[in-house]
């Protein structure tokens, strides 16, 4: 009880939030670092796979390659980086010591959530939809831009949430390189002694981390074009009909041949 005690202690004083190394500095350091390995990430998988989940080939290649970072660990991979002459363990601008280093491995542990939902996103636009656009002569591009991106965003947006609550608690590996971050609270919590301190900086992680959750699912449903089109019918609230409308092929298609 004593040790929760000094975690609320800790927390609530104000000393612990202020500061060049207090809770809100390294709280934005480990934003901005999360926020760029996750841009990196997008600007590489997004148009890999929604172009190979477009032209249906090649997803399977992507997925599996992809899907290599899951079996590497991420500290494993930032150690190996930081021992390289390049990246190596430069201070890089606004991202500290290893501050490359650090964005490389985030980058591609967050590559295989994108890669895969982006591509399967792709690959689950119904066909009736396609079918619709081919049928009022839409080119591949405007097919691509006008149909199967709008119905595959949702799903597109799950992995983009996925990977961003990933990077965010990963990004604490940092502070094992002296690199920024949450992570350099914690450790130096518990290197010293500090339990209270190591503490308090991973429950704010962790606050942090829902947070940007419950942001991103709400986003998430924002753009789904299907999201209030099983409203006014009678199979759509459960019961004895269980299919909605966004199951149903044509009004999929109806609703596909609307999108702008």
């Amino acid at each position: 009880m004593r040790l929760f005690a000094d975690t609320w202690r800790y927390l609530t004083d104000a000393a612990s939030w202020t500061g060049s190394g207090g809770i809100l500095a390294r709280l934005v350091e480990q934003l901005l670092l999360t926020v760029t390995a996750l841009g990196l990430a997008m600007a590489i998988a997004l148009p890999l796979a929604l172009w190979l989940g477009h032209l249906g080939r090649g997803g399977f290649l992507a997925i599996n390659i992809s899907n290599v970072g899951r079996a590497v660990p991420t500290f494993a991979l930032l150690a190996l980086l930081v021992t390289l002459d390049w990246p190596g363990s430069q201070t890089f601008g606004p991202y500290g010591r290893a501050g490359l280093a650090t964005l490389i491995a985030l980058a591609l542990f967050a590559l295989p959530p994108l890669v895969t939902q982006s591509y399967v996103a792709m690959r689950e636009v119904p066909p009736d939809a396609r079918e619709a656009a081919d049928g009022m002569g839409m080119s591949g591009s405007q097919k691509f831009w006008r149909v199967e991106l709008p119905l595959a965003l949702p799903l597109v947006m799950s992995g983009i949430r996925l990977a961003l609550v990933q990077v965010w608690a990963t990004a604490t590996i940092a502070a094992l390189v002296a690199g920024p971050g949450l992570g350099r609270i914690i450790t130096e919590g518990f290197a010293n002694d500090r339990y209270s301190q190591g503490i308090g900086a991973a429950i704010v992680v962790a606050l942090v981390a829902l947070v940007l959750e419950l942001a991103a699912a709400a986003v998430q449903r924002a753009v789904d074009p299907m999201r209030g089109a099983g409203q006014g019918r009678p199979g759509t609230a459960g019961g004895a009909g269980e299919e909605t409308e966004s199951q149903d092929p044509a009004t999929t298609s109806a609703a596909a041949s609307r999108l702008p």
